[in-house]
């Protein structure tokens, strides 16, 4: 299964009612993911731009849109970022296919930008 990053912010009610009744969130967490048909990797809170951070598992790119999208539905996250993960092997592979069709990508204005980034390196 895919692995997937969210990074949240709760909104200032979140707070408010965190802090009059402390709770665990990572069981909320797990819920929706297993509901989604997925498994919760690990859910922690940090100190920076965003509030917390899970990881999960989850069967499809459909399944991680539903979780966020049940979370979002909620209106007690300011912020919500969803990433997709990829493996060592995975960005090997993607590396790799890449290499196989950068020769079809034309960048805008049809020029050959290799040409010119090859004229900007100077070696020596």
């Amino acid at each position: 299964m895919p692995t997937y990053m969210n990074l949240f912010t709760y909104d200032r009610d979140s707070w408010r009612a965190m802090v009059g009744a402390p709770e665990d969130r990572s069981a909320a967490a797990r819920k929706v993911v297993e509901a989604a048909g997925g498994r919760l990797e690990g859910f922690w809170w940090m100190l920076g731009e965003h509030d917390g951070l899970v990881i999960y598992s989850a069967p499809d790119g459909a399944a991680a849109a539903a979780v966020s999208a049940a979370i979002a539905a909620s209106g007690r996250v300011a912020r919500m970022q969803t990433n997709q993960l990829l493996t060592a092997d995975e960005s090997r592979r993607a590396l790799e296919r890449a290499r196989d069709v950068t020769e079809a990508y034309e960048p805008p204005g049809g020029r050959d930008w290799r040409a010119d980034y090859d004229e900007g390196v100077s070696v020596g």
